[in-house]
């Protein structure tokens, strides 16, 4: 399947990813549409990291996967957006899923802003940033999806 459009996105479970240089950040939506960071995981080699990724995707019956994509704030697009283009590139050669990508400006802004309000200490919340960045790209997928179908 290739990557398709948010609204294209079929129902049910999804997985997102925030991708990093040396972190992926990890959430799912259940069916119903709510969402809940899962994991960070550190990134060693491809194969080891898309195991992983797989292996939750299949542990949540997802039925389809959200990628954030770094868009620069005047909208343009750099490497970083290749980067991740690139691991959605390469998850689909290794499994047949629905595909999307989510402009992830601010995330990571957004999810440091949230754990803060709940009191987290610094130590705490470097250690669950990059999931709970997965989780508002997810959260905007989901909106977006909403809004265009």
């Amino acid at each position: 399947m290739p990557v398709v459009m948010l609204p294209a996105l079929p129902d049910g479970a999804l997985l997102a990813l925030d991708p990093g240089s040396k972190t992926i950040g990890v959430a799912v939506a259940s069916a119903s549409g709510v969402v809940t960071p899962v994991e960070t995981i550190h990134r060693t080699k491809f194969t080891a990291d898309a195991a992983r990724v797989f292996e939750l995707y299949d542990e949540f019956r997802c039925t389809g996967l959200v990628i954030g994509l770094p868009v620069n704030m005047d909208g343009s697009h750099g490497p970083r957006a290749q980067s991740s283009r690139s691991l959605g590139t390469n998850l689909l050669r290794l499994r047949d899923i629905p595909v999307a990508y989510e402009d992830e400006r601010l995330s990571s802004q957004e999810a440091e802003e949230r754990l803060i309000a709940t009191g987290m200490r610094r130590e705490q919340r470097e250690r669950v940033i990059d999931a709970h960045a997965a989780a508002v790209i997810l959260e905007s997928a989901l909106r977006n999806r909403a809004a265009h179908r």
